[in-house]
């Protein structure tokens, strides 16, 4: 499934009749059972129906790093990006895609 940001951003936890998505380096997981961690009122919320690729490999909560954006990352942080990429692999189901 392929989904615009704007699709993507539909699937934050706040229609219960909907799963919840996190999309990191373009690539979108059904955390829907983790909804207790991505949904509303969760310590990580911030990221439902996005694409928190930057924030996770700065180990973020800000707003402004809650973006697909890569730029000026060091190699350090690309690092702990893939190590979250791996956990979310093993952990959700990848469901599709984010179009740019």
């Amino acid at each position: 499934m392929d989904l615009t940001p704007q699709q993507l951003a539909q699937y934050n936890g706040t229609n219960p009749s909907k799963p919840i998505y996190v999309a990191i380096k373009g690539r979108v997981f059904d955390v829907t059972a983790g909804k207790s961690f991505y949904g509303p009122g969760g310590p990580y919320a911030m990221f439902a129906g996005k694409d928190a690729s930057r924030a996770l490999a700065k180990m973020s909560k800000n707003d402004e790093d809650v973006t697909p954006s890569l730029d000026g990352l060091s190699e350090k942080e690309i690092g702990v990006l893939n190590d979250w990429e791996n956990k979310f692999q093993a952990k959700y189901p990848v469901v599709g895609r984010v179009l740019n």
